[in-house]
């Protein structure tokens, strides 16, 4: 009985949670195609589902389809029941035509719902112009060598540039392009260009990279990008951007000299690497123009647009008044200044809070710069701040423009019980303020009778207290940090107490960094949190540090062989993460779970010693 209970909770769980799932029904097919070959498009919905109506393919043949197919899963995490289910439709298609094409939205029935697909468009290049040539696969030579021999024609990378003539700041996106007719398995960056002469920021790539098709130089090649991104001209004249290294690991099919009819059954594979080199790029980049350039100026590229508001012009004294400005655009955001908005005096101003809402893309940095200054006028009368100016270099004009915020006219109220005061004001500085009529008040003028007091301390059993129990005191706490003292009069002492204490500060930093998904700031913080804490407790400077006598030194502490490899893995992920483009959020997480945990052991370790 006590089963069957359980076994109609567990059925009721499931309906629950089946119940709760919202329905999705989704559309997906290869955005590039190749004319006469079959591809798939495929409708996917996670209910059971009923009517479905898929629209005229009339730019397709159908050669099969559709056909279903229907996957569930359940699983209990924690004691909360979770299970899913999803039914898909495929269909094998194919295109007799050259061209963009949309398919529309498909539909289906739910529950007596009606949901519709997404649409999708498909671009349908033209056959090859003729055979890809073959790469050689023989099994003769090394893997090295037969990785080699495998003709630049069926892979190589191309670097695009977005715009080869610039202005100084002006964002240039550079693409590194993977083109392929053989089966790659992956692509690591051996060597990338420093890019002097420019600021960069590196765009994020999908961790799971997929291939799509387009068609170069009349043959259709498996693309995919590898590396991306913005660059900020700070020099003018031209700027050669040096040649990126790549190795490339790519699956051959072995073949022997002498086949067998077996062979063609028993067919093995080997992966070999071929060094790729993606060629060097030249920038022309032009000073921006001196005519029309604003006084106030100070670098800034794009175009942009520029609001202000303020929460009140009408307060009384000692109300917090918020002046808000935000700065919207696409350009070099981050070099973006905070407009300086000059107070009356008798305004106490506080520091501005700067709110950075960027968004890295393919085009640009775009998004909103918002600065908040909060004030509090301190006395009465009618103030008046001024507009401050922000000017930029307007790429597609190519003219310096200027966005003003409103003059704003504050009338400040006397507040309840608040005395007027004369108030002296100079707009050359807050701490010009100068209250009169303070500095004697209460100046008495009746007849006062003055008497003589013939008490004295000095001599007394009290008055002696006051010298031998300050004394006193002074001696015990001498005593008592004296051992204090000589520790901290030691350098290497407090550098090596307080090593775990500052690495576990840096690495709380690492986290907020992980959390926002900044992955070069966050593997640099972590590497200096881990340089730094090895040498607060190796006591070597960090200029002297390397990994060869950190490696040396840790093995003389006594530490174990599975730790130093630990932190030797730390560095050297670290190290390579930025050129890394396959590293991800969960990568990132791992690394400093690893180092947090790499650190407390070297912590352990050496305590014991």
């Amino acid at each position: 009985m006590k089963h069957s209970v359980l076994f109609i909770l567990l059925l009721i769980g499931i309906v629950n949670v089946n119940a709760e799932e919202q329905v999705r029904f989704s559309a997906s097919a290869p955005s590039t195609v190749i004319l006469d070959k079959p591809f798939q498009l495929v409708y996917t919905v996670n209910a059971t589902g009923k009517d479905l109506r898929v629209p005229e393919l009339n730019n397709f043949d159908i050669l099969a389809g559709p056909f279903e197919s229907r996957s569930s899963s359940y699983q209990i995490i924690n004691g909360k029941a979770t299970s899913s289910v999803a039914i898909t439709y495929t269909y094998t298609l194919q295109a007799p035509k050259t061209g963009t094409f949309t398919i529309p939205s498909a539909s289906i029935i739910v529950d007596g719902n009606k949901y519709t697909s997404n649409g999708i468009s498909i671009k349908v290049l033209p056959a090859d112009d003729n055979a890809a040539p073959k790469s050689n696969q023989g099994t003769q030579s090394g893997s090295s060598t037969q990785g080699q021999n495998i003709s630049n024609e069926n892979v190589f990378i191309r670097t695009s540039v977005s715009k080869a003539d610039v202005y100084q700041n002006e964002g240039i996106l550079i693409t590194y392009k993977l083109y392929t007719l053989v089966d790659v398995v992956s692509v690591n960056n051996r060597k990338m260009p420093d890019f002097k002469g420019f600021l960069k920021q590196d765009l994020e790539q999908a961790q799971n990279k997929q291939f799509s098709y387009e068609n170069y130089n009349g043959k259709n090649y498996g693309t995919v990008v590898l590396y991306q991104v913005l660059l900020y001209p700070q020099q003018s004249g031209e700027i050669l951007i040096e040649r990126a290294n790549f190795e490339a690991v790519i699956r051959v099919q072995n073949r022997a000299a002498v086949r067998s009819i077996f062979d063609d059954f028993f067919d093995s594979y080997t992966n070999v690497s071929k060094d790729i080199i993606a060629p060097a790029t030249k920038i022309n980049v032009n000073t921006l123009p001196l005519s029309g350039k604003p006084a106030g100026f100070n670098g800034t590229v794009g175009n942009f647009t520029l609001n202000a508001s303020i929460s009140s012009e009408q307060v009384k004294v000692n109300d917090a008044v918020t002046l808000k400005i935000n700065i919207s655009g696409n350009g070099n955001m981050k070099l973006i200044k905070n407009p300086e908005i000059k107070f009356p005096d008798g305004f106490e101003v506080y520091d501005p809070k700067v709110i950075n809402n960027f968004k890295t893309t393919t085009s640009g940095i775009a998004g909103i710069k918002t600065v908040e200054y909060m004030f509090i006028p301190r006395h009465p009368g009618k103030y008046e701040i001024p507009s401050s100016e922000f000017s930029y270099f307007d790429i597609q004009t190519k003219t310096y423009k200027s966005l003003f915020t409103p003059v704003y006219k504050i009338n400040v109220l006397k507040g309840d019980g608040t005395e007027s005061q004369k108030v002296v004001y100079n707009y050359v500085n807050k701490q010009d303020v100068k209250q009169l009529g303070k500095d004697i008040r209460y100046i008495i003028t009746k007849d006062v009778t003055l008497r003589k007091n013939d008490d004295y301390v000095f001599g007394t059993t009290f008055g002696w207290l006051l010298y031998i129990v300050p004394l006193f005191i002074s001696l015990v706490l001498f005593i008592l940090f004296r051992k204090n003292v000589q520790e901290n009069a030691n350098i290497d002492f407090v550098k090596n107490k307080k090593a775990n204490r500052i690495a576990t500060k840096r690495l709380k930093q690492a986290l907020k960094l992980l959390n926002e998904g900044k992955k070069d700031i966050f593997y640099e913080e972590v590497l200096k949190s881990v340089w730094t804490y090895l040498s607060d407790k190796l006591t070597i400077p960090v200029s002297s540090l390397n990994k060869s006598n950190v490696e040396t030194e840790l093995e003389s502490r006594g530490v174990v062989p599975e730790a130093i490899q630990k932190v030797m893995n730390v560095l050297n992920t670290c190290e390579f993460a930025r050129y890394a483009p396959n590293t991800g959020q969960q990568e990132m997480g791992n690394l400093y779970d690893e180092t947090v945990q790499v650190i407390s052991e070297l912590e352990e370790s050496i305590k014991k010693m």
